[in-house]
């Protein structure tokens, strides 16, 4: 399963790498693709995680989540 995250605040590589980071700490996350100029994150999940949790990694992380799709 795959979900598209809508980010909002990252400005260089640094942000991507923390949001990365973010969202890898999560075990349910395979894999992380961060688009700085698209602002969004892929994320590959082993199974399903909750919007809620995927969108709390990001916003603890200083950033916010404007939404979340399933792809």
């Amino acid at each position: 399963m795959k979900k598209k995250i809508s980010i909002e605040g990252m400005s260089c590589g640094h942000c991507v790498r923390h949001v990365e980071e973010a969202l890898k700490e999560i075990g349910e996350v395979a894999s992380v693709e961060v688009s700085l100029e698209g602002k969004y994150a892929i994320v590959e999940l082993s199974e399903d995680v909750a919007d809620a949790k995927l969108k709390e990694a990001v916003e603890d992380a200083g950033y916010d989540v404007t939404e979340i799709k399933t792809m």
